[in-house]
Order: structure tokens, then sequence, then C-alpha cells
């Protein structure tokens, strides 16, 4: 996409699924939204924070990760990952993750090992699986809350900014995660997304095509 080019370039540094809790769909029975072409970054000439770096790392998987496969797979660990071209939903944000020294694979694990009772059992688990907890959105969603990084349910836009972690419910038990970038298009007040919800990984405006169910800030402030 001609858009994330010249977003890579400005850059300093930078699942219907029951068994991954993401969902995938069709262009026929979702449409994909194409942003516009002319998109702004609000991010200026300053210092790149840990905040800048995890969106740029969602962001350069445009045009790599060009399929959506959310077969279950071994995995190695920790740092263990489907092949890059592929994923899913979830896949984007833990591999967004790595490249802020967070390895959402071994994080996961670690707090489910300890804590297993506190996670979800919709998949009928009887113990933490180093293949697959990470890449299931309630998991996800049960890990940033109990670290702290939850907020407030909102349907004002200006309340989503770059980073934050998103979380939707598409209806019928199917859930899907996403990245709010810091891009906008033109002439609109809330940024865009990078998700994959069956095509790959995509920036698109789609914060609110969706009953939003989590929004979570991994760094700053989540008050």
């Amino acid at each position: 996409m001609q858009f994330v080019g010249r977003y890579m370039k400005r850059s300093v540094i930078i699942c219907l699924f029951v068994l991954t809790g993401c969902a995938s769909f069709s262009a026929q029975v979702l449409p994909q939204k194409e942003a516009s072409p002319a998109l702004q970054s609000t991010k200026q000439n300053t210092k790149v924070t840990s905040t800048d770096k995890l969106i740029a790392a969602a962001v350069e998987q445009v045009g790599i990760t060009t399929e959506y496969d959310p077969a279950y797979v071994k995995l190695t660990y920790p740092n263990g990952d489907v092949p890059v071209k592929t994923g899913v939903c979830a896949d984007v944000i833990v591999r967004a993750f790595r490249k802020v020294e967070v390895d959402l694979q071994k994080e996961l694990h670690e707090d489910m090992k300890r804590n297993f009772a506190r996670y979800p059992k919709k998949w009928k688990a009887r113990a933490p699986d180093t293949n697959i907890d990470h890449r299931r959105v309630p998991n996800l969603m049960t890990w940033f809350d109990r670290k702290g990084k939850a907020l407030p349910l909102s349907t004002d836009a200006k309340d989503y900014l770059p980073g934050d972690v998103v979380a939707w419910d598409l209806g019928g038990g199917l859930t899907h995660i996403g990245l709010v970038s810091d891009l906008k298009a033109d002439g609109q007040n809330r940024y865009l997304i990078v998700h994959n919800i069956g095509s790959g990984a995509q920036i698109e405006d789609r914060l609110f095509d969706w009953k939003v169910i989590g929004r979570y800030r991994y760094f700053g402030s989540s008050k």
C-alpha cells in the first residue's frame, strides 16, 4: 500500500475460529474499507518512544502478513511464531509487542501457570498451552487487564490513542483484536487500526465498526 510506504519512510526506528478466539471474514461477507490515500501521521520529529516502536512494528506487518490461518500450530517456546506471511488477529499484537521486548507468549504462559483459574475456559483446556494461549483474544484481554492496563470503554474516538490495543465483539461469540496506529485519514477525527480480520495485516478505519469490549494501554498511564 502506498500510504504504508510513506509511513515507513517517515519512521525513525522503528480469529471465525473457536480455536483461537479470533474471527476471519471473506471480503464478500465483510468488505474491507479502503483507507484514504491522503494520510498524515500526527507524529512530529520528537524522541522515539516505546509506543512509537510498537506502532511501527504493527504497521510493518502490512504487506508482509498477507494471509489469515487460525490452524493450531506447534510452536517453539519462548518467541515461537507461525510463518510471518500468515496468522490471526492476535498475532499482529504478539509480533508488535515482541519488537518492544515483550513476549506475550511467555508472559501469558507464566501468568497462566500461576493463575490458570483466572483465564477463560471456553476452549475446555485443562492446562496452559504455549502453542495457542497467546493467540486467543480473550486470553490477551485477561492478561492486559490483570496487568492493570485496561482503560474504560468509550464511544469517543479521541479516547483511543496511538498504541492502544482494542478488542471487539463481532457477534456470535466471536472476538477480534487490533492496534491503534498514529495515522488518520483526511477529514477524520480517529486513528486507523492495524489488524488482521481475514486478508492479512491491514491498516484501516475500523475503530467503531464493531462493539468495543476492551481497551488497553501498555505504555504510559492507563488512568
